[in-house]
């Protein structure tokens, strides 16, 4: 990837009529809203999980992935979020777009079709090269982890 390229060049798909559009809600929003595609409506109980369909699919260029991740909106009122966020679109990947949403909330939740339900934010990832190493440097946390470093 260029870094002196502001924009980088995302392939969108739409797989199905009712599928939305991505779009940010203000120019500063990190995530696009990505939003339900599904038939109709869509129940999601309390303490059950649904896959939830966007109609979407992506070609990302090597190098970037997609994450899916809740919206703080529905996450604070309902209770609903990506049960895996952020769940992982890897540039490779062409198939469509589906969001994990799990009801952690009292009530029924219900998905209708334009929905927002999740948002998706582009993250540049690396080419590492990984080493084997007999001795890790030591550093002053060690392997202290969970807690460690206070609550």
């Amino acid at each position: 990837m260029d870094p002196k390229n502001s924009e980088l060049r995302v392939g969108v798909s739409r797989l199905v009529p009712r599928a939305g559009q991505l779009a940010r809600a203000t120019p500063g929003s990190s995530g696009y809203d990505l939003a339900s595609a599904e038939d109709g409506e869509l129940t999601i109980l309390p303490g059950a999980v649904a896959l939830v369909r966007t109609g979407l699919a992506l070609e990302l260029p090597p190098g970037l992935e997609g994450q899916v991740r809740s919206r703080s909106g529905l996450a604070a009122r309902s209770g609903v979020f990506v049960l895996n966020s952020p769940g992982t679109i890897d540039s490779d990947y062409r198939g469509e777009v589906k969001v994990v949403l799990a009801n952690f909330g009292d009530a029924p939740f219900s998905v209708f079709p334009g929905d927002r339900i999740a948002q998706l934010v582009f993250i540049e990832v690396p080419n590492v090269c990984l080493v084997a190493v007999d001795e890790m440097t030591p550093t002053e946390r060690g392997a202290g982890g969970f807690g460690s470093s206070g609550v």
